[in-house]
């Protein structure tokens, strides 16, 4: 039987969508259980199960590449997509449409989530109060784990972590560099995360990533969750995982173009003692 094919736009929409809510099934998922097991009603910032969030997550990423890589480049993220299009020509009239689906697949894996674990949110959490919304949105670190991050110190933190996040997502991707074979480019992509959360992860939560964030926040606004626009000293902190992302993205674009980029030759040379290979006919 052939296979129908969604050629275009829409094919490509469908797979960003569907990629991010694989991304976000895992990550919020793995939160979600920590929170079952109780680690996250002490206040914010002491999340417990470090390793297995970080893990989850990158796995998250290496299994959403997978799904939508051959259709859409699996961007998953709108940093990701804004990069791309300042540094790498992808076209600016898809940038919105890619950000929306992403931002849709997110939301949609986070009410997944969040009907899924319903019972256990409600057992360890009843007022679904800023104890659990770690679960689906990232906060600042508290006095608890780290000295007291402000909504300026964690936009720095995301800059930072994005710039790094594309800086070598572009990096293992270069065909013209040492790029992962074997279609082991996903799983590469994966470990990025992993690393990125275990390195930066205390101060603000490692979003790196506008729909990541920005979806499952507003998931859990809309199923009881009042406070998810701010943080837990009461400052709106919702706009921090966005703005950060969208600054620190193209940042790690532009140094990895012109920095490591641009001396990378077209084609490699022939190595030194080869023996010429004749032309055939």
């Amino acid at each position: 039987m052939q296979r129908r094919v969604l050629s275009g736009l829409g094919g490509e929409l469908a797979a960003e969508f569907v990629g991010t809510m694989v991304l976000v099934l895992f990550g919020c998922g793995v939160v979600a259980q920590v929170a079952a097991g109780g680690a996250l009603t002490e206040p914010p910032g002491g999340l417990g199960n470090h390793d297995s969030i970080a893990w989850a997550w990158g796995l998250g990423v290496t299994l959403g590449v997978y799904v939508a890589g051959r259709l859409s480049g699996a961007h998953l993220n709108p940093a990701v997509t804004l990069s791309l299009a300042v540094f790498k020509d992808f076209p600016w009239k898809k940038v919105a449409p890619y950000s929306l689906a992403q931002l849709a697949g997110a939301f949609v894996a986070a009410l997944v989530v969040r009907w899924n674990y319903t019972e256990a949110l409600a057992r360890v959490d009843p007022g679904h109060t800023i104890k659990t919304q770690a679960v689906f949105s990232t906060l600042p670190a508290n006095g608890n784990t780290a000295l007291p991050v402000t909504e300026w110190g964690a936009l720095r933190d995301q800059i930072i972590g994005t710039a790094i996040l594309i800086l070598l997502i572009l990096a293992v991707t270069d065909v013209l560099n040492t790029a992962p074979g074997a279609n082991m480019g996903p799983f590469v992509v994966g470990l990025i995360v992993v690393a990125i959360g275990m390195a930066y992860g205390t101060n603000a939560g490692y979003a790196i990533n506008p729909a990541r964030d920005l979806g499952p926040r507003l998931a859990s606004f809309l199923t009881g969750y009042g406070n998810a626009w701010r943080d837990q000293y009461g400052n709106f902190y919702f706009w921090v995982p966005i703005v950060g992302p969208l600054v620190g993205g193209p940042l790690g674009a532009f140094l990895y173009k012109y920095l490591v980029g641009r001396f990378i030759p077209a084609a490699e040379p022939e190595p030194e003692g080869r023996v010429p290979v004749p032309p055939e006919g």
